[in-house]
C-alpha cells in the first residue's frame, strides 16, 4: 500500500548495486564515471545504440549486459535529450519512466554525472527520486493470491544515487520524500474500499498525522448539530455511519499567530447518489468520490513531514450518501450553518452540501489568507476537461494566477471556468435562499456558484477533481487508481508563494 522503494545517497567512488543507470545525452558520450569502468565500454554503448537505433532522447531507455571487467550484472542507459536541453528536463517523469523501465534487481546504483564531468543539481538528483518513489506505488492489501506476473513492483527495492554531494543531496531529498509520503498517503485512501473507509475510519487515519505534529480536531455529530452543520449532517442521514468533520493544523510560521491558509476537502467515503440513486454501472467507483478529502490530508502530511515554515488549516467534512427510510428526499430544505436555506433537488448533489458548511466554519473560524477546495464534485467537468485538467473557479485573480503557475510547474493542471451572475442566478429557488442544482447546463459552473455563496469575501479556489482524482489514466509516475492528484499541486503552491523564507 505504499512505495516499498528505498534511496540511499553515495559519491562517484561508492561500490556499484547489481544494475548501473547511466544518463546519456544525445552524443552518447559517457560520464568520466562512467567511462573510467573499463577502457571499452564507451565503444561498446556506441555500437549497442546504433544496433538498437538508441537516440537518448529524453526517458528513452536501452539495456545492455555488462561486459567483461565492470562490476555489474547490466547497465541502462537512460537518454536526457539534447545538451543544451538539460534545463528543460523534467527529472520527475524521467524518474518515473525510468523505475517502470528497469530490470528486476535488488540493488540499482545510478550516476548522477553528465558527459561533461558536471555533476547534475541536487534538486533534479531530488526530483529523479521522487518520481521513482511516486511511481512505485502500489495498492496490493487485500490480494492474497497472484497470477503469474502480476502485482510485480516496477523497478529494484534500493536504489543508491551517486552524486557529487551526497549529504546535499540527501537534504534535498528529504523535502521531496515528504511530499512522496503525501501524495501516496492520499492515494491509499482513495484506493480503501469503502466497508472498511467510512467517515469515522477516515477520521482516526486523519488524526495519525498527530505524530507529525499537527493538532488534530474530530467533530462527532452531535458537536456538528451543536455548530449547526444541518446540510452536511443531512447528507448523511440515511446511513448508518456516522458523519465526521476533521480539522487539522499545522502551525509552522515562524509567528504562530499569522493568518493562515486553509484547505477544504469533500469526503464522501461513499455515494450511492441517495434517494435519487446512481445506475449500477460503474457505482463501485464512487468510494473515490472522497478524493479531496484524501488530497488535503496527504498535504498536510506533505506540509508537517518537510516541516513547510506556513500556518495551514485543512479540513475534510466526512460523510456517506446512502438511500435508506431516514435520507433527505428531493424536495427537502435544509438550513445550512451560514444560515441559508437550501432547496434539495437531486440528493445526488450532496458534495457542495458537505463543503458548504465546511466553508463556512473555516473562513469564519480561521479568518484565513485563502481557501482552496478540492472535490469530485460533477462528472460534468469531465466532459469539459477530460482527465488532463482540473477545473478552476474563483472570486480572486491573484490566487487563481498562482494556482495556475504551480499546475504548470508540478504537471497537475488546472483550467479557469467562469463564475457570473448569469449562472449563479440558475440556482435560486422558489421556495429557498437556493437550490442544490442548476440542471443540465454548465453543471461544473452552477456548483462552483453555489460554493461561492459560502465563502464571504476570503479570497477563495475550488478544484473540480472529478477527472484527476480517481480512476485517471496512468501516466510517467502513477500507476494507481487513485492519483494523490493535488499534493503537489498545492505543495508547490505553498512552497512558491506563502512560505516564510
Amino acid at each position: 500500500m505504499t512505495s516499498s522503494l528505498k534511496f540511499a545517497f553515495a559519491d562517484f567512488q561508492a561500490e556499484l548495486g547489481a544494475t548501473l543507470v547511466i544518463p546519456v545525452a544525445e552524443d552518447l558520450l559517457l560520464p568520466p564515471a562512467a567511462a573510467a569502468l573499463t577502457p571499452g565500454l564507451q565503444a561498446l554503448v556506441t555500437r549497442a545504440a546504433e544496433a538498437e537505433r538508441f537516440k537518448a532522447k529524453a526517458q528513452a531507455t536501452l539495456v545492455l549486459l555488462a561486459p567483461d571487467g565492470v562490476p555489474v550484472e547490466r547497465i541502462v542507459l537512460v537518454g536526457v535529450g539534447p545538451v543544451d536541453a538539460r534545463a528543460k528536463l523534467n527529472w520527475l517523469t524521467l524518474g518515473g519512466s525510468l523505475c517502470a523501465k528497469l530490470p528486476s534487481a535488488k540493488s540499482v546504483s545510478v550516476l548522477m554525472e553528465h558527459a561533461t564531468g558536471e555533476a547534475f543539481s541536487v534538486d533534479d538528483v531530488a526530483d529523479l527520486a521522487l518520481g521513482m518513489e511516486l511511481k512505485s506505488y502500489s495498492f496490493e492489501r487485500y490480494k492474497t493470491k497472484k497470477k503469474d506476473g502480476e502485482g510485480a513492483e516496477p523497478g529494484p527495492s534500493l536504489v543508491t544515487l551517486m552524486v557529487a554531494n551526497k549529504n546535499t543531496a540527501k537534504k534535498a531529498f528529504k523535502s521531496r520524500e515528504a511530499i512522496g509520503s503525501g501524495v501516496n498517503l492520499a492515494r491509499t485512501l482513495v484506493n480503501e474500499p469503502p466497508n472498511v473507509l467510512f467517515p469515522s475510519e477516515f477520521a482516526e487515519r486523519a488524526g495519525q498525522l498527530e505524530k507529525l505534529g499537527v493538532e488534530i480536531e474530530i467533530l462527532e455529530e452531535k458537536q456538528l448539530r451543536k455548530l449547526g452543520m444541518r446540510a452536511l449532517l443531512a447528507v448523511g442521514q440515511g446511513s448508518e455511519k456516522e458523519s465526521r468533520v476533521v480539522i487539522m493544523r499545522w502551525n509552522g510560521a515562524g509567528d504562530e499567530n499569522e493568518q493562515p491558509v486553509a484547505f477544504v476537502g469533500k469526503g464522501v467515503t461513499f455515494d450511492t447518489g441517495g434517494i435519487s440513486i446512481k445506475p449500477a454501472a460503474g457505482m463501485e467507483d464512487m468510494k473515490g468520490d472522497m478524493a479531496g478529502a484524501a488530497c488535503v490530508v496527504g498535504l498536510m502530511q506533505a506540509l508537517a513531514g518537510r516541516k513547510a515554515r506556513v500556518n495551514a488549516i485543512g479540513a475534510i467534512g466526512l460523510v456517506e450518501n446512502m438511500p435508506d427510510g431516514n435520507a433527505q428526499r428531493p424536495g427537502d430544505i435544509v438550513t445550512s450553518m451560514s444560515g441559508q436555506t437550501i432547496e434539495i433537488i437531486n440528493t445526488d448533489a450532496e458534495g457542495r452540501l458537505v463543503l458548504a458548511d465546511v466553508l463556512w466554519h473555516v473562513q469564519t473560524t480561521y479568518k484565513p489568507k485563502f481557501i482552496v477546495d478540492l472535490a469530485t464534485l460533477t462528472g460534468a467537468i469531465l466532459v469539459a476537461l477530460g482527465q488532463e485538467y482540473a477545473g478552476l473557479f474563483s472570486n480572486d485573480d491573484k490566487l487563481a494566477d498562482q494556482l495556475s503557475k504551480a499546475g504548470d510547474l508540478t504537471g497537475e493542471r488546472v483550467w479557469r471556468l467562469p463564475l457570473a451572475a448569469a449562472y449563479d442566478k440558475m440556482i435560486d429557488s422558489r421556495f429557498a435562499d437556493m437550490k442544490n442544482t442548476g440542471g443540465r447546463f454548465g453543471g461544473s459552473i452552477t456548483a462552483a456558484q453555489f460554493l461561492q455563496r459560502f465563502v464571504g469575501e476570503t479570497p477563495w479556489v475550488h478544484l473540480d477533481i472529478a477527472g484527476t482524482g480517481m480512476s485517471s489514466p496512468n501516466t510517467d509516475t502513477n500507476r494507481s487508481w487513485g492519483s494523490g492528484w493535488g499534493v503537489r499541486l498545492l505543495d508547490r503552491l505553498v512552497a512558491d508563494f506563502y512560505e516564510d523564507k
